[in-house]
């Protein structure tokens, strides 16, 4: 048995994970904010433990990993995956605690999701385990009007490079993703026309997220002896390069 905690798991990116490794034997902890989303995955997938969580709240992630311990003994995979955006303005006027969601939600949840997962790796037999973070091509080539959202996900970065010097001795693997359009709810307006780097408005390629999410199970399935640190997964037209 195999077991994956997927963040972000009640819609998009996390749902579409989450199905895609049922179908290929994982148990899963489901996390999110709404019971009745994360029940819908836990049906669409035709399993699951719905805990409802704030990545954001510390009790709320240690509630989280403590449910996966006493649910399944173990975890091998957590898909750090959840995350948020503020609309589009300019930095200046950004408000402060828009600001403060973002960073909370995108960046430090993701860390407090990290230390509940290495310390069950760590002490878990067999000792293990790995590590995807959603990173997002926002990660190296920000959007214009981005700040927040930009800056969370340049810090995933830096967490997932600290977590492969820190982790390597404990057969934790580690690797971030960088995602482009894909194709959820949340990216709808990239088919309406979005700002671009060069002042213009342009309608953007987007991809099927069930690509998307068999790109992260093949990575979850790698032997422990191998990792891709950082992979991009994105449409070929996707106007990324040029933009920063």
């Amino acid at each position: 048995m195999q077991v994956a905690v997927i963040t972000g798991a009640g819609s998009g990116i996390g749902r579409a994970v989450a199905v895609e490794l049922a179908g290929r034997g994982w148990s899963l902890v489901l996390a999110g904010r709404r019971q009745d989303a994360l029940e819908e995955t836990a049906r669409l997938a035709g399993s699951g433990l719905a805990v409802p969580t704030d990545v954001a709240d510390p009790a709320s992630v240690a509630a989280l990993f403590a449910a996966a311990k006493d649910e399944y003994g173990r975890v091998d995979l957590l898909f750090n995956n959840a995350g948020t955006n503020t609309p589009a303005v300019p930095f200046e006027t950004l408000p402060p605690e828009d600001l403060a969601t973002v960073i909370a939600t995108n960046l430090t949840g993701p860390i407090f999701c990290a230390q509940a997962a290495v310390a069950m790796m760590k002490a878990q037999d067999p000792q293990g385990g790995r590590i995807i973070n959603n990173g997002s091509v926002s990660a190296y080539g920000p959007r214009p009007h981005s700040l927040a959202y930009t800056a969370s996900k340049h810090g995933i970065t830096g967490l997932t490079k600290s977590l492969i010097l820190d982790c390597r001795d404990f057969g934790i693997a580690v690797s971030q993703i960088d995602i482009g359009n894909a194709a959820t709810a949340r990216t709808d307006r990239m088919s309406q026309g979005v700002p671009q780097a060069n002042g213009t408005t342009a309608i953007e390629s987007r991809m099927d997220v069930g690509l998307l999410a068999r790109q992260v199970a093949d990575l979850a399935v790698m032997p422990l002896e191998v990792m891709v640190p950082f992979l991009t997964i994105m449409p070929r037209t996707m106007p990324l390069y040029g933009r920063g």
